[in-house]
């Protein structure tokens, strides 16, 4: 282990604005896809749908099933101020952390559309907030808060896309086998998959879901200068029965995705726990123990997702297969093209 690979400095890198995909490939399984194989050290250039051609024999691939959610909406103040409200995750049944654009105090209440109003509980240190969302004063959970959001609410697409969302973006922004509720991000390199390619990939290798439900946090880059300083967000996981028996018995894994390979890598480190927070950092210093290949997006510079990246293949060669990509014109971020480390 060098000391460059627990420097931030070490995961930074300039991207080409122009790389920076603001919509999806069309058909999805007609993203870009960078293969690149450890044991012969190759890099191979294809589409995504030829995904299957590289997928390693007898292995068995692990797909994340949350749902996004519509988390972005916009309400006002009974003053008229506007104010923009981004769900982070459920702390409970009521309890909401959020984010809100516009200056609120504890008991501000902020009011929406189909008689939506929250009121602010708490002021975090981080910038967050905690509301409690109401109609017609009936407190409610967080489940009952979904179909209304469904209606009001707004597809939080990431900041770095920078446009508003569209009636595109409600299938778009959505793995095909997407269902439990809860994200307010994407799994990105699950979003490649069309119906019958997903179809076609579980009839012919083992497979199995996990759930968990990524958070706005994902997006967040270190600012510590040592990587290890920084302190790893947790999301909402739950492991399938079907999961469970696969990642306990001896067989590869591919994880579909950075949030399936941090909930799998979790339950390997945590084997009695299969639901619950999970607040793992993957990075060169802490390698993955279960899971043996990997799909992903391109990710952000700085970012613990392109750390993870680097766990699988060291700093230097991540470097080395982004400034690949950039060279080959690969579309970045959660929208952008895919890369499969095997």
């Amino acid at each position: 282990m060098s000391n460059s690979e627990l420097l931030t400095s070490s995961y930074d890198f300039t991207l080409p604005s122009e790389l920076i995909a603001t919509h999806p490939a069309n058909p999805r399984d007609h993203a870009k896809l960078l293969v690149y194989d450890r044991a012969s050290n190759k890099i191979t250039h294809t589409h995504f749908y030829d995904f299957e051609k590289y997928i390693p024999k007898n292995c068995a691939l692990i797909f994340n099933d949350t749902k996004v959610i519509k988390a972005r909406m916009y309400g006002h103040k009974p003053s008229g101020g506007k104010i923009e409200l981004l769900i982070n995750r459920a702390l409970n049944a009521n309890d909401i952390n959020v984010y809100i654009r516009g200056k609120v105090k504890v008991d501000t209440k902020i009011l929406f559309d189909e008689n939506l109003v929250a009121i602010v509980k708490e002021l975090n240190d981080d910038g967050s907030r905690v509301v409690n969302f109401f109609v017609d004063s009936t407190l409610l959970r967080f489940e009952d808060l979904l179909p209304i959001i469904d209606k009001i609410g707004h597809v939080p697409l990431p900041p770095y896309i920078q446009r508003e969302d569209n009636t595109e973006d409600e299938s778009e922004y959505q793995s095909v086998f997407a269902k439990e509720e809860g994200a307010v991000a994407a799994p990105t390199a699950s979003l490649h998959f069309t119906p019958q390619q997903h179809q076609k990939v579980c009839e012919n290798h083992k497979y199995a879901y996990v759930t968990l439900h990524v958070g706005s946090g994902t997006f967040k880059p270190v600012e510590s200068d040592i990587i290890t300083d920084h302190p790893m967000h947790s999301e909402y996981y739950d492991i399938s029965s079907q999961a469970k028996e696969l990642l306990d018995s001896k067989i590869p894994i591919l994880s579909v995705g950075t949030t399936s390979t941090r909930t799998v890598e979790f339950y390997a480190r945590h084997q009695e726990q299969t639901k619950g927070e999970a607040n793992l950092f993957l990075h060169p210093n802490n390698k993955p123990l279960r899971v043996n290949h990997l799909l992903t997006n391109f990710h952000l510079p700085k970012s613990t997702l392109l750390m993870l990246v680097a766990s699988f293949v060291g700093v230097e060669k991540a470097q080395e297969l982004y400034a690949e990509a950039i060279k080959e014109r690969y579309r970045f971020y959660s929208y952008g093209d895919a890369m499969l480390i095997i």
